[in-house]
């Protein structure tokens, strides 16, 4: 099935300060089984003519007939994608990865929903080390684009907590278990000031408030990451950015003549989902037997990027790469040396033009976007090491 759509460009000057809230949506599920493609076509008599294919989607190996129907559920609602995870949250603890196979144990997680000061039912969860353990420092996470703190992260946080440290995660908006249109980022500012929100509560803690904290952000992550550091400068006693988007190739960027209909097209229908978008499974994952599982993050926006949220993360990325400059914490920025997906010499450029005194840059050879995830077991379980180590050199500042 096509659709094609034509348009003529034109010019454009736990703990008692939290509340809980329990999953108890009534809801009733509807069934999405075409996902969207955008194609740019040439120009025609002076038109440029854009094409939208759909396309079924592809059921997920292994599983019943009932999951796949499951997976197949509308997933722009919170309560969807809410009841997606809950029916796979078993076969996802089976998977043959490492970050499930070999997450500590006697970590202690938490998990509930904070209604935020804009009224949206924020998506929390906290991993903390055994009670035998001293907490060196609190470490909050910021996800990447379509992406939940769930799934993957779920490992990758079990091992950090399980080295002293106290780890903390939200679902933005729309994104994951969060309230909100699914993949939709209306301001980019102001999931960023629901993150700042969020976490400004975990660091006051009493458990918390005396220790260092420190921030961890992976791909659009690295993007919230950097912006709530130049929101709050001192606020923070370092930062770790995982592959970092924080500045546009140009050569992956569309042409002038789309980028005038996208402008054009995102004021009057933003949320459509027609944004040109790659696919990146190829690109982000190097082991094929770890792509394979990512299909079961099923509550991963896979869609083309609505217009709006691609919009802004143009103009997001934009904004940081004329900052770079006033970045000041201490810093780790790890990149995969053959990452395709935001290219490292972003990460290069942003170290060498951040004025942070202590700062350190790890590329990893051949090493694809993913490298919490998507790279054999010993590089995996060496970058979280990495990770660790660096936290451990400075916990004792403050």
């Amino acid at each position: 099935m096509e659709l094609s759509l034509t348009f003529r460009p034109q010019s454009h000057n736990l703990f008692s300060p939290f509340t809980h809230i329990p999953i108890n949506h009534p809801f009733k599920l509807q069934p999405l089984t075409f996902s969207t493609k955008f194609i740019n076509k040439p120009k025609i008599n002076g038109t440029t003519t854009l094409t939208v294919t759909a396309k079924k989607k592809t059921p997920i190996e292994g599983v019943s007939d009932e999951l796949n129907a499951i997976a197949s559920f509308n997933l722009d609602f919170a309560y969807s994608r809410r009841r997606v995870r809950a029916a796979f949250a078993e076969v996802q603890l089976q998977l043959n990865h490492c970050l499930f196979k070999n997450a500590p144990a006697e970590v202690r997680t938490e998990e509930w929903y904070e209604r935020n000061s804009r009224g949206l039912e924020i998506f929390c969860k906290s991993w903390m080390p055994k009670p035998s353990i001293p907490i060196k420092a609190s470490v909050c996470f910021c996800h990447g684009y379509g992406d939940t703190c769930t799934f993957f992260f779920e490992g990758i946080a079990r091992r950090i907590a399980a080295s002293g440290y106290g780890v903390f995660a939200m679902d933005y908006p729309g994104f994951g278990l969060s309230e909100g249109l699914h993949g939709y980022i209306p301001n980019f500012d102001d999931m960023v000031d629901d993150v700042i929100e969020h976490y400004t509560k975990i660091k006051a803690r009493p458990e918390l408030r005396d220790l260092p904290q420190f921030i961890l952000g992976q791909s659009m992550g690295g993007a919230v990451t950097l912006k709530i550091h130049l929101k709050e400068a001192s606020s923070w006693d370092g930062m770790i950015l995982v592959a970092p988007m924080c500045k546009i190739a140009d050569d992956v960027l569309p042409s002038d003549a789309v980028m005038k209909v996208l402008t054009l097209l995102s004021k009057v229908m933003p949320k459509a989902k027609l944004f040109p978008n790659q696919d990146l499974a190829e690109l982000a994952f190097r082991e094929p037997g770890k792509r394979k599982l990512a299909v079961y993050n099923v509550i991963c926006y896979k869609d083309n990027p609505r217009l709006k949220t691609g919009m802004e993360l143009l103009r997001v990325t934009k904004e940081i790469e004329s900052q770079v400059h006033k970045v000041s914490a201490p810093l780790l920025i790890l990149h995969g040396a053959e990452d395709k997906v935001t290219d490292p010499l972003v990460s290069q450029f942003l170290y060498e033009n951040a004025s942070s005194k202590d700062k350190t840059l790890k590329l990893y050879e051949d090493g694809y976007h993913c490298i919490l995830e998507g790279e054999p077991d010993d590089r995996i379980f060496a970058v979280h090491d990495d990770i660790v180590s660096w936290l451990d050199s400075r916990c004792t500042i403050k």
